[in-house]
């Protein structure tokens, strides 16, 4: 074309008389602004002409081909204008060639867009042009290095004026456009393209910092280095799927694991320069942790891939990554982010979240004062609470269980741990490094996690309290053990938190220093009715021998003096909580002394328990939840006593099983009944009374060994096995089998064979569909929490957060993969395809109503 020819001879014949001063005035700010109209009407062109590109069409076909040709030599003589510049001098101003950088990164960018939507622009009639759009791509690649090039000499000093940096400015937000235009074109290209942003903003920090558009960068950052790690989770997998080891796929994969370091150090460099501009940007980088957690093992979200190919990700990739928590750990709005009561994490980042917690916690010690008090006092949140919060959200990893790697010993190698484990050994760690001005924030998340409503959380609080009082000094362990007796002494016994403190009081009475156990002992005096709340949950073991042969016998006293009080009085069942305590007690001081206590007072404790029996009533206990924690102490403490059981007294109690047997009694009351019939195999029935209670016992064996709930089947199974073994009365043991399904499971549990074996697989989309359903239900029930009860009714009604959208919507999501999973898998059952019309309809429902 004409406008090229000129173009070129300007270039090369009158370009090289014009000074670097006279540059911009005399030749870019004239000729450049036609460059860009001849390069626009190229553009138009070629994307005309190439609607109807065909192989029949030979002239069109020449024509385009034309059109590319000219578009190569344009980006040749454009190459050679920026090459002449880089050759004047040293250090280029740029105000002597404000227009040039702009009109070229135009041309680069709509060039490198019209490369990457060939396929649609050329409608599948690539290989008649293929040679000219890659000598297009490659000129325009020179075109981006030179210019590149050209921009590392400009000089921009403390006086530059406001033009240059706008000028600037504006450079580096254009080369960020094309970074996501080539983001899947080129590897080395993006690579470049993303060093030049980082290395010009770095260079010229002090100018452009308050003019940058940080937020787009991180984020340009943050997706590139998601992409590229989805890439090599993608290879890694396929390379896993087809056994390959070695080759392209293998070459590929390395390739892509240094891109993503690139982009981790990137991070980590552009972060630690402009970290001050981020306050509105930590939920971005909080997301990349998360996302690239969720999608690594041992996460449940993860794809499969080879042991080797997940330790080079971890070993290149996830150590550059590391240092960005370093830097973060003093921001306080990334503290703020993370530790957020609100965050409505899908199902498949509470685990990630649960480990970005561990990772900061194991960073801290040896951050500054003021950081460490940043994470432990918090905001919303202290760090503590939030990981016990975190941990609790991690049902399907802690049930599967998945395990990590740990270093147990100095010097040995790592080994996989489970995730209870590991969480725990992270959590003493931090807690010997806590500052002892954070205890009260440490103390408050631990009694809050023990108070939990999660079992296993309160778990991990009882063995991380244990550690404190074990690390800590003796006056410390002294002062939580009387705290939390305190609070056991303040609750109703029938609390749920009760039994959870209770548990943490016989573990810390273990840890207590011989002096101050007696100290408790005097505080807590065991005669004392008010304090028998507090020894029913107790270990004697604990104590000094003759602290605790002492303590036996005022527990005995105590709570035979109470069962005696109520015994002789009108009975009322609104009095049966302190019986049900010193029956407790009584459980207490057996289970320590048993056949060691004085004759005479076993015999006061065994006449006491039949008088029991005398007066309770099936359907009595059956309707009265105080009566049948009643009906299980008595049961647990005739174990001890099995022995010494008379005729009328054994056929009192098998009578009552029997009869709230049929009124079917909850589980609790059935675990009671089922340790009773294994301690029956220590006895020898006496004549009088086998008539009636063998054909009990034999019964009520039959019917337990064929309960549903699997606890109690389980439970039953070793208690038969066990009364089996010891039984002089072998021919009930037959009668307790009273079919053959009865006998294959005993004979199977005997033999210790599985029933089903569950593939790895089958056990994890378990774990995922069990947690999507708890998800559902607990946010059933804290609706339900919310529309009801006086107190929570005073609040201020506020509108569901955008986080609890998320949360339901990850849920729906989670479970729409499930379904597609499971139809990969097999055939679908009839019923299936009317309910997804159901659901359809619902779907469609809901969102007409948010329109």
């Amino acid at each position: 074309m004409v406008e090229d020819c000129v173009l070129r001879i300007l270039t090369e014949m009158f370009l090289p008389h014009i000074s670097l001063a006279d540059l911009e005035q005399t030749f870019f700010s004239k000729v450049l602004p036609k460059t860009l109209q001849l390069f626009d009407n190229l553009m138009y062109e070629l994307s005309s002409e190439a609607k109807g590109l065909t192989s029949q069409n030979t002239e069109l076909c020449s024509t385009v081909r034309n059109l590319l040709q000219t578009m190569v030599q344009l980006l040749e003589t454009l190459t050679g204008c920026v090459r002449y510049v880089c050759t004047l001098q040293e250090c280029v101003p740029l105000e002597s060639i404000r227009t040039l950088p702009s009109s070229v990164l135009y041309v680069i960018k709509n060039t490198f867009t019209h490369c990457k939507d060939s396929e649609s622009v050329y409608c599948g009639h690539l290989h008649l042009i293929s040679d000219l759009l890659q000598a297009m791509f490659k000129e325009t690649y020179s075109l981006q290095k030179q210019l590149m090039e050209l921009l590392d000499m400009i000089s921009m000093g403390s006086a530059s004026t406001e033009d240059n940096i706008t000028d600037m400015v504006s450079v580096i937000h254009t080369v960020l456009e094309i970074c996501s235009v080539i983001s899947s074109m080129d590897h080395a290209l993006h690579a470049n393209t993303w060093k030049f942003i980082i290395k010009q903003s770095l260079k010229h920090h002090s100018l452009l910092q308050c003019h940058l558009k940080h937020s787009d960068i991180l984020s340009g950052l943050c997706k590139d280095t998601l992409l590229s790690f989805h890439s090599c989770l993608q290879l890694a997998e396929q390379m896993k799927m087809s056994d390959i080891q070695e080759g392209t796929d293998l070459r590929l994969f390395q390739k892509t694991v240094k891109l993503c370091r690139f982009f981790a150090n990137s991070l980590v460099h552009y972060t630690k320069e402009f970290l001050s501009f981020f306050s509105d940007s930590c939920s971005q980088l909080h997301q990349l942790l998360l996302q690239i957690y969720s999608k690594f093992p041992p996460s449940l979200y993860a794809p499969e891939i080879s042991e080797v190919h997940r330790d080079e990700i971890s070993r290149v990739f996830l150590v550059a990554l590391d240092p960005l928590i370093n830097q973060l750990l003093p921001f306080s709005p990334f503290m703020e982010q993370v530790l957020s009561e609100k965050l409505g994490l899908p199902s498949e980042q509470q685990l990630p979240q649960c480990l970005i917690l561990i990772t900061i916690m194991d960073k801290l010690s040896s951050q500054p004062e003021e950081v460490q008090t940043l994470w432990n006092m918090g905001k919303s949140l202290s760090l503590f609470s939030a990981l016990f919060f975190s941990f609790q959200q991690c049902a399907g990893e802690l049930s599967l269980p998945v395990c990590l790697p740990e270093v147990i010993s100095t010097g040995q190698q790592a080994v996989p741990i489970t995730l209870y484990h590991y969480v725990c050994v992270h959590m003493c760690s931090f807690i010997a490094s806590t500052l002892p001005s954070h205890f009260p924030q440490l103390e408050y998340a631990l009694l809050d996690a023990v108070l939990g409503s999660s079992m296993i959380t309160s778990l991990l609080a009882m063995d991380s309290w244990c550690f404190l009082a074990r690390y800590g000094t003796a006056e410390l362990c002294a002062h939580h053990v009387v705290v939390i007796a305190h609070l056991i002494k303040s609750w109703p016994s029938d609390c749920y938190q009760v039994s959870a403190l209770g548990v943490l009081l016989r573990r810390m009475l273990f840890l207590m220093a011989p002096d101050h156990q007696v100290e408790f002992a005097h505080k807590f005096h065991p005669e004392e009715v008010e304090n028998l709340a507090v020894w029913q949950h107790i270990s004697l073991k604990a104590l000094n021998p003759d602290l605790r042969k002492r303590v036996a016998c005022q527990l005995c006293v105590a709570g035979l003096g109470q069962c005696r009080r109520w015994l002789n009085s009108r009975r009322a069942l609104g009095e049966l909580r302190a019986v049900n305590t010193a029956l407790s007690v009584l459980l207490v001081a057996c289970n320590f002394a048993g056949d060691a206590l004085e004759a005479e007072l076993q015999a006061s404790v065994l006449g006491v328990l039949g008088q029991f029996w005398a007066f309770l009533q099936a359907k009595q206990v059956s309707d009265e939840p105080c009566l049948q924690q009643t009906l299980c102490l008595l049961l647990h403490l005739l174990e001890f006593f099995i022995q010494a059981l008379d005729a009328q007294l054994i056929t009192q109690v098998f009578a009552l099983q029997s009869s709230l047997f049929q009124l079917d009694p909850p589980d609790h009351v059935r675990l009671a009944m089922v340790d009773f019939l294994s301690s029956m195999g220590k006895v020898f029935i006496p004549q009088e009374a086998q008539r009636q209670v063998v054909p009990q016992l034999s019964c009520l064996f039959a019917s337990l060994l064929a309960d549903q709930t699997w606890l109690i089947h389980q439970h039953t199974l070793e208690a038969f096995t066990h009364f089996a073994e010891e039984t002089s009365h072998e021919d009930i043991v037959p009668q307790c089998l009273n079919s053959d399904e009865t006998k294959n499971k005993v004979v199977s549990f005997l033999a210790k064979t599985r029933q089903v074996e569950e593939t790895t697989e089958a056990r994890t989309e378990r774990m995922k569909q069990e947690r999507i359903t708890c998800s559902a239900q607990f946010m059933k029930m804290d609706g339900e929490l919310e529309s009801t009860g006086e107190p929570l009714a005073k609040r201020a009604c506020h509108p569901p957060s955008e986080e609890q959208y998320k949360s339901a919507v990850g849920t729906m999501e989670g479970a729409v993969e499930a379904v597609k999973l499971l139809l990969r898998k097999g055939s679908p059952p009839a019923w299936l395809a009317v309910k997804l019309e159901a659901l359809h309809t619902a779907i469609a429902v809901l969102r007409d109503s948010v329109r």
